[in-house]
């Protein structure tokens, strides 16, 4: 059965389907309600501070979850419709630009070193795990996780 995890609160399930049922709509989060979840590969443990972004096929930020406030400084208002690398300062080693691949070839991407602007004054080191949305719709999941 495929693993299941919800950007909002980071609660992991296994399901055999995803979808709600017999509709074509996605299957939402038991849990906390939030409207979609991301199927992955493998099981994923993100860390308790972990920072959750979901993009859309053009990379801009459509949902923030837990601990996006915390990392970045910027609330929903200030993030959604936005494009994620744009907005979140993010600055890969060697200036590639991990989103666009993972995007582009339907690829993870996990444990990028990546540093984080958001709003704050200093940029932030943080480790990047992407997951590329596997259904029609394209996008992926963007999980922050900041450095000690």
């Amino acid at each position: 059965m495929p693993n299941f995890i919800c950007p909002n609160c980071g609660n992991r399930m296994l399901g055999a389907e995803r979808t709600a049922g017999f509709t074509q709509r996605a299957r939402g989060c038991p849990k906390c309600g939030f409207g979609f979840l991301f199927e992955l590969l493998d099981d994923y443990y993100p860390a308790p501070n972990a920072a959750f972004f979901v993009c859309d096929q053009q990379a801009r930020v459509i949902g923030c979850g837990r601990g996006s406030f915390e990392l970045t400084g910027l609330d929903d208002e200030r993030v959604i419709g936005r494009e994620v690398n744009d907005v979140l300062g993010l600055q890969f080693e060697g200036g590639d630009d991990h989103v666009a691949t993972v995007l582009e070839w339907g690829v993870r991407a996990l444990d990028v070193a990546v540093e984080v602007a958001g709003e704050r004054d200093v940029a932030a080191n943080a480790k990047a795990d992407m997951f590329p949305d596997y259904d029609d719709d394209g996008g992926l999941l963007l999980v922050l996780t900041p450095d000690k």
